[in-house]
């Protein structure tokens, strides 16, 4: 059986004293989960401190971003292995992000680079959640599933099986995020369902089944269950919504 996942990307957002509310909150309201999802926070950098050293706290943390390189003059950036060391005692940190359209949007993430990011994730025993999606562009010219093809190739297959399967996959329709057009459940299975078919065909069904396979397209209580309910469609990587603990509960039991 696959694993599923909600994984919520706080994104810019919130600061030290909501990150603790958002965590007294949530854990006074743990009754109130029905589903056996596995549930990540993805909060900024800074504040992995103060979720790893709170009490009581045995959700999975995951950062959002990580540097290509090893170590050495790059000025800004973390290393894998500085996430690894950094969470050495509690061992809550697990995943994280490569890739978020966001990072591939402003920052001009290629997907070479994003290949180096996975092998230094994977190196230092942390699992990426590799982030994939078409434009709009890419969706009118029909040309959608070639450009989310190309990102899996070239970020992903350079893998060896075992290593693929440390790998969660999120695929965002870029072009449904904040634009007014909405992708339907069926758009976001089509697609999930292709980017399976791809690690079958290189990798072999077992190694396909067994690939957590995230939607990240604007997820909501009021579209989670019908998502969930694709037969392709393991999980969310959710926006806004995670950042309100009512909202984060419901999308989590819409299993």
């Amino acid at each position: 059986m696959r694993k599923k996942i909600v994984a919520g990307n706080w994104k810019m957002n919130l600061l030290d004293e909501e990150v603790i509310n958002f965590i007294v909150d949530f854990n006074s309201r743990k009754n109130e989960i029905e589903s056996d999802s596995e549930i990540i926070i993805l909060p900024a950098s800074i504040y992995l401190d103060t979720m790893i050293s709170m009490p009581d706290w045995d959700i999975k943390i995951g950062a959002q971003n990580c540097s290509q390189f090893n170590n050495g003059a790059y000025t800004g950036e973390i290393s894998a292995a500085m996430l690894r060391d950094f969470d050495y005692d509690s061992e809550n940190l697990h995943y994280c992000l490569v890739g978020h359209s966001e990072r591939r949007e402003y920052f001009n993430e290629q997907n070479d680079v994003l290949a180096e990011k996975v092998n230094r994730l994977i190196e230092n025993g942390l699992k990426p959640i590799y982030c994939c999606g078409e434009e709009l562009q890419h969706r009118e010219s029909e040309s959608h599933f070639d450009w989310v093809q190309a990102q899996i190739e070239e970020g992903l297959f350079h893998l060896k099986e075992e290593e693929l399967k440390q790998v969660v996959i999120a695929y965002e329709p870029v072009w449904a995020i904040g634009t007014g057009k909405t992708a339907t459940s069926n758009q976001a299975q089509e697609m999930h369902a292709f980017i399976r078919s791809l690690i079958a065909k290189k990798y072999g069904d077992a190694t396909a089944n067994s690939i957590s396979i995230l939607y990240g397209g604007s997820c909501k209580p009021e579209n989670a269950s019908e998502l969930f309910d694709q037969p392709d469609i393991d999980g969310g990587l959710i926006g806004g919504a995670s950042l309100k603990v009512d909202s984060f509960i419901q999308i989590i039991n819409s299993f």
